[in-house]
């Protein structure tokens, strides 16, 4: 409801009344008035109160939020506030208050005396500052739980797709024009674009703050494979980058990070040994093993010339053809090959 103040020499005030607020603000256009009544006020004359000039409260409003406004601006030197941002005294949400300004101004609803007053402060209407904006304040949420702006395509933050957003931002060309997105982004996590990939720093952040829980402790817990974090398992992550072929392989700026958290390469004996890569099987193995499920589904060696046998991993073998070739070379087979034809059932080979 809007309240008004009654001229002194209105015949319509009858009774005293007082009036009570604060002094007015900076910047204020009105000064905010309440009536306390000391008794009750006939109807009629209320409605007469109505004529005369009222308080507009949504003016007080706004007046505050530009003054707050100001205020940044004057300590900033921009007005790109965050979209989570509060200024004091209150403290008043003036990211909303931003934003709220860009959404009227897009919908017409912003008057021009308003919006000429904010653009002599440095406003920019752009709604896409606006998202970003509030994708940031979001970003700040999400390094706050993870400690890395490295996120999975698929994480979230403040219901908003924070892993893709980032995603995006990482490309080539999507800050070029914006050098202030790319600084408000590394003011978070001076790594959120590393030169190498994410996944890696995802691990490197988990590992860098699980030693900086442990830092002055006696004895540190040393992470070993099966530590997880995060859905993670560090401890077999950071096994891996100390081995010496791993960690050569490594950019300059990796192995410097690894170094700050007193993470070297393992010396060549501690490294485990190295598997020897199994063989692929050659054509004999493939027929033999070919041969072994042929028997072992029909109980015979005897295989028509023209049969094709499919393994387990999809590969057809020409089992009757691979069969008939064997027996016309089994003068060049070793004496392994043929003892393990002969054990098959095939006479033959013995």
């Amino acid at each position: 409801m809007e309240l008004l103040a009654v001229p002194q020499d209105s015949p319509a005030r009858t009774k005293p009344f007082t009036y009570i607020g604060d002094a007015p603000q900076e910047g204020e256009e009105e000064a905010r008035l309440l009536l306390r009544f000391a008794a009750p006020r006939d109807p009629v004359m209320v409605a007469e109160w109505v004529s005369f000039n009222v308080i507009d409260t949504e003016r007080q409003d706004w007046a505050r939020g530009y003054a707050a406004l100001r205020r940044f601006v004057e300590r900033e030197h921009h007005a790109r506030v965050p979209y989570d941002h509060r200024e004091a005294p209150g403290p008043y949400p003036l990211g909303q208050w931003v934003s709220e300004q860009r959404r009227a101004y897009g919908a017409g609803q912003l008057n021009g005396k308003r919006a000429e007053r904010l653009e002599q402060l440095g406003m920019a209407w752009d709604a896409s500052d606006a998202q970003f904006q509030e994708n940031l304040a979001a970003a700040r949420v999400y390094y706050e739980q993870h400690w890395t702006l490295c996120a999975p395509r698929t994480a979230t933050a403040l219901d908003r797709p924070m892993g893709q957003w980032l995603s995006n931002l990482r490309r080539a060309g999507m800050l070029e024009g914006h050098p202030e997105r790319a600084a408000a982004l590394a003011a978070i996590d001076p790594d959120w674009n590393p030169a190498w990939p994410a996944d890696w720093q995802r691990h490197y952040a988990a590992v860098r703050e699980l030693l900086r829980d442990e830092e002055g402790q006696a004895e540190p817990t040393e992470i070993l494979p099966g530590v997880t974090v995060h859905g993670m398992d560090i401890g077999k992550w950071l096994a891996r980058q100390r081995q010496h072929t791993a960690w050569q392989g490594l950019k300059a700026g990796q192995r410097q990070r690894l170094q700050q958290l007193g993470i070297v390469p393992l010396p060549p004996e501690q490294e485990p040994p190295a598997k020897a890569p199994k063989a692929a099987p050659g054509a004999f193995e493939r027929g033999l093993q070919a041969l072994q499920q042929y028997k072992a589904r029909t109980g015979s060696v005897t295989v028509p010339r023209g049969h094709i046998e499919r393994l387990e991993d999809g590969t057809d073998i020409r089992l009757g053809v691979w069969l008939t070739n064997t027996k016309t070379r089994r003068a060049k087979l070793n004496d392994e090959q043929r003892q393990a034809l002969a054990q098959l059932g095939c006479g033959w080979a013995a």
